[in-house]
């Protein structure tokens, strides 16, 4: 008997899926997408009604996988392909039929969905099989085809008149321009002064709300001890006590963006760390003698929704380590956004039975981190609201009325799991009553400054992209890794900002494409995508809207755009060495000063503005590491180049020795030095003994620029 095949996209879930499927079945992995549009060319036949020529992918040993497939697809009897339950998983599933043979084929070939790998989830599947959903197919290709009509155009345009190598995205770029929109409010913003007067009583404190029964601000420093002076001899006493029982309801499971964001905020992780361990969870890991497991359900979702078996099975779980008090007397319920695709469940544990205690001996420190987090949320989402006592007190004192504000628990209900870090903590006060005086200890005036917004974090970014429309849940991770990839936005202490480079080609972008740039148009884009999928909009006709003011922007552009390149702002200064004007040019860090007198004199200096905005070039101090030139024995520099830092000799050009940049941080298998290298997927340390040692690692630096080694997480 011929064995049916499966078709999954990584080897984790294929070897998971080989657990419950049995001999019957071989399980193969395409790893990702078998087919893309090539990367030498547009590979979009815009007059031919934007048909996109996909080819299959080479490189990366995908034509032995292909071959592969290819072989076991023609020897098998029947085909289940099981990609991811998404836009992304049904293109694949999609390429996977057409290099089977398609209708060709003499062979059944079916689409099977699972929302999460367990043992009654893959069989379920199996047993009942569908065909691939055509609207989703287009619905990707659709977005696939806009983002290469976007970059591949309008790329070659920045490369053209600011730098080779950039890009710009159609999402990516909404991303930035926000950003830099942010900043503009940060760097425009005007502190207001504002004071506040606190009374202390015993135990609690209370602050000054109204004045004459009117609410009271208080702008400046004579204002507030003026009522200081006013306040002096005045008796206090409890003009109100007002208490109410409030109940604090519990959050509804992850979906994909809130998983990210409290990655962010309560894990420290980036969204593209969150996402790879989320995928791990997903697809399965190592449970010992139970084999790979997957623990959670598919983690790319915009649904709160919850199978009525989880609900029962969450609150059967709840009762028995709880205790009834903690079950409402029916399953709770959340409602999605309205523009959730509700495909797929919330984000949950795949089963009650692996507790986060029983499954850490199995998994790596943060995979379980984020493991216990998604536990706690989702069995939190089906327990009762938490109760509290809440107590607001009034006291006068002459014509002014403070208010203190408290509350107690009265009852814990979901807290005893998981409480928000953000909620507001309130401070518990004594048994007061109407007309019982009191004495302050101090009546202190302070002093506040209103503040500008926040900048962004990954975690406040995703929430803003996802407040505006703008991407779907599964691009956000990618599209806060490009950016900062692209060094159009930088990462310091958790908090997003804009380069100099990210504000340049934002403004260019902005003018030379305007809507393309336009938060509210990125939205509506995505609407129509949602259009293709649910089957009422014609993915042909999203690209007929779009490209006909895009192409007459791009045409406006190819001459219009500015050239930054060609950009020379003279200044007063002259060159040190050859005494020629010096004029302000663009380079690949920024703006620098450069003499006019190039090739001739090739002197360059960065510079700063006073506030009158004249011009002073700052002077470059050599940086040195003590290392010697092996060449020479001239002191080794530290200059920084396309690759990052490294050691060149301080006699150059004659002498043209370098070598890679030192850190502190010794392999932990041989003991050498590691060094900073810059491979595909960007900078990572290796170790200075390869190749007798291979040893890498990729690493973070700490705020006094110290490097530190990372554990790393498999990308599956």
């Amino acid at each position: 008997m011929k064995k049916s095949l499966v078709i999954v996209e990584s080897p984790a879930k294929a070897k998971t899926l080989n657990k419950y499927l049995g001999k019957d079945f071989n399980v193969m992995a395409s790893i990702g997408h078998v087919m893309d549009l090539p990367k030498s060319k547009l590979g979009v036949d815009i007059k031919g009604g934007f048909v996109p020529a996909y080819e299959t992918i080479k490189g990366k040993g995908k034509e032995k996988v292909i071959a592969e497939i290819k072989k076991a697809g023609k020897e098998a009897e029947t085909v289940y392909l099981a990609s991811d339950p998404d836009r992304e998983g049904e293109a694949i599933a999609q390429h996977i039929y057409e290099i089977l043979g398609g209708e060709k084929a003499k062979k059944k070939i079916y689409r099977v969905l699972f929302n999460e790998i367990t043992e009654k989830a893959v069989k379920e599947a199996i047993a009942h099989p569908s065909a691939i959903d055509k609207n989703k197919v287009d619905a990707q290709q659709a977005r696939r085809v806009l983002d290469r009509l976007v970059g591949y155009q309008v790329s070659p345009l920045l490369w053209k008149k600011v730098r080779y190598g950039l890009s710009a995205g159609r999402v990516q770029s909404v991303a930035v321009r926000l950003i830099c929109d942010r900043e503009r409010e940060i760097r425009k913003f005007v502190p207001r002064e504002y004071w506040s007067v606190i009374a202390e009583f015993e135990g609690f404190g209370a602050r000054l709300v109204k004045k004459d029964g009117e609410k009271l601000e208080i702008n400046d420093e004579k204002s507030a001890f003026a009522i200081l002076d006013e306040l002096k001899g005045k008796k206090f006493s409890v003009s109100d006590v007002e208490k109410k029982e409030r109940k604090r309801n519990p959050l509804p499971p992850f979906i994909t963006s809130k998983l990210q964001q409290d990655g962010v905020n309560k894990l420290s992780f980036s969204a593209k760390k969150t996402m790879m361990l989320a995928q791990q969870l997903y697809e399965g890991v190592e449970l010992g003698a139970e084999g790979p497991t997957g623990l959670i359900t598919y983690m790319r979702t915009d649904s709160v929704r919850v199978s009525a078996e989880a609900q029962a099975s969450a609150r059967a779980f709840i009762t028995e380590k709880y205790g009834k008090a903690y079950v409402p007397s029916s399953p709770n319920v959340f409602k999605s956004k309205k523009s959730a695709q509700d495909a797929h469940e919330a984000i949950r544990p795949a089963s009650m039975e692996y507790t986060p205690e029983r499954v850490k001996p199995h998994l790596s420190k943060d995979q379980w981190r984020l493991y216990e987090l998604i536990w706690k949320r989702f069995l939190a989402s089906q327990m009762t609201p938490a109760v509290l006592d809440q107590t607001a007190v009034g006291i006068e004192a002459g014509r002014y009325l403070f208010q203190a504000n408290g509350a107690v628990v009265k009852f814990p209900g979901f807290t005893v799991l998981y409480e928000e870090e953000e909620e507001e903590k309130v401070e518990k006060l004594p048994q007061l009553k109407k007309g019982d005086s009191l004495k302050p200890g101090a009546v202190t005036p302070n002093q506040h400054f209103t503040q500008p917004p926040p900048r962004y974090t990954e975690a406040t970014l995703v929430k803003e992209l996802e407040e505006n429309g703008i991407g779907r849940p599964s691009t956000y991770a990618s599209i806060i890794s490009t950016i900062q990839d692209r060094e159009y936005v930088s990462k310091e202490k958790a908090k997003l900002g804009p380069t100099e480079l990210g504000f340049l080609v934002t403004d260019m972008l902005v003018e030379s494409f305007p809507e393309i740039l336009d938060a509210a148009f990125t939205a509506r884009m995505e609407e129509e995508l949602d259009e293709v999928e649910d089957g009422s909009m014609d993915w042909r006709k999203v690209m007929e809207e779009f490209y006909g003011p895009f192409s007459q922007s791009l045409e406006k552009a190819q001459g219009g755009m500015r050239d930054i390149k060609k950009e020379e702002v003279p200044t007063d200064l002259v060159c040190p060495k050859c005494g020629k004007p010096m004029i302000i040019k663009w380079g690949r860090k920024g703006n620098f000063l450069a003499c006019t007198g190039y090739p001739d004199c090739k002197t360059t200096s960065d510079f700063t503005t006073d506030e009158s905005g004249k011009v002073k070039p700052v002077e470059r101090v050599a940086e040195t590491t003590g290392d010697m030139c092996q060449a020479c024995g001239k002191p080794m520099l530290v200059k920084t180049g396309r690759f990052g830092r490294f050691l060149a000799c301080s006699d150059y050009p004659n002498c043209k020795t370098t070598k890679p940049y030192p850190t502190d941080v010794v392999c932990s298998k041989c003991g050498k030095p590691m060094i900073i290298r810059l491979g595909k997927k960007g900078k990572f340390l290796a170790c200075s003994g390869y190749p007798d040692c291979k040893n890498t690692s990729n690493f973070t630096i700490d705020e006094s620029g110290k490097v530190k080694p990372v554990e790393k997480i498999a990308e599956t």
